[in-house]
């Protein structure tokens, strides 16, 4: 499920963190837990009954700001009063008016203790894709471009993560694992020993090279964390559809909450 959201500025030229993802995620997480309790009742109307699925939400990837702008240091100009981003989630299609509710005409703000931005969204569009008549069983083959930072890795004895470009080895060997664990969590480790059995994945170069971006996750706080995402690739993706539809609603790697690894689908 998947839904362009449009922003208005409250001010002309209005200035945010460069690293203004996680913000934009504390946001939203915001709106989705002032909503857990209306959630909870909307599942049970609806009939829609899944282990551990108040958790679902996590289950959702963002795509950076689209706008005209200028990098001014650390920060992020508007030069335009008007934005769009495109935010995903792994959710029933019955679902699609609750969440365009919860998204509409809400206020928002996006920032850290020097700069701040406060928004208003003017517009939640339902975007249809063509995984959606892909029967759940049915292997088709896609191509994926992500639309914000894609982070992938392999965790350290110490814990932390050592980021890998998609020209490395290993790449694709974790981003299935990343997606399969998705998949384990929504459906059961059983389904997705038979699910998975015939994924592939590809890196498709572009015609110049991914491009790396550091990216620091709750600045100026003693949480601290700096990741490295790669844009500018493509990937050759070939499942059942039920997998296809988690991996581009949920986002590939890690980080998909913290606006990581969004998906366009070509």
């Amino acid at each position: 499920m998947r839904f362009r959201i449009k922003l208005r500025a409250s001010q002309p030229a209005t200035v945010i963190p460069i690293n203004y993802p996680y913000a934009l995620s504390a946001v939203i997480f915001k709106i989705l837990h002032q909503a857990d309790e209306e959630y909870a009742a909307f599942l049970h109307d609806k009939g829609y009954v899944r282990p551990g699925s108040l958790k679902v939400f996590k289950l959702f990837s963002f795509s950076e700001i689209r706008t005209a702008f200028r990098i001014e240091g650390d920060r992020f100009r508007f030069l335009s009063d008007e934005g769009v981003f495109t935010i995903s989630f792994h959710l029933p299609q019955a679902a699609e008016s609750f969440i365009r509710g919860l998204f509409l005409n809400e206020t928002i703000e996006i920032g850290d203790r020097r700069s701040k931005g406060v928004f208003t969204v003017t517009e939640v569009q339902s975007v249809m894709t063509p995984l959606e008549d892909i029967p759940d069983g049915e292997v088709r083959e896609v191509m994926l471009q992500p639309f914000s930072p894609l982070v992938c890795g392999t965790k350290n004895d110490r814990g932390y993560y050592d980021f890998l470009s998609p020209q490395h080895p290993d790449f694709v060997k974790q981003l299935v694992h990343n997606w399969r664990e998705k998949f384990i969590t929504m459906y059961g480790e059983d389904q997705a020993d038979t699910v998975f059995d015939p994924v592939t994945v590809e890196v498709v170069m572009m015609e110049r090279p991914p491009k790396s971006r550091l990216v620091t996750i709750k600045a100026d706080t003693p949480q601290e964390t700096k990741i490295r995402g790669y844009t500018n690739f493509r990937l050759k993706v070939k499942g059942a559809g039920r997998a296809l539809k988690l991996l581009a609603d949920a986002g590939a790697g890690v980080y998909n909450s913290s606006g990581m690894g969004s998906l366009h689908i070509l």
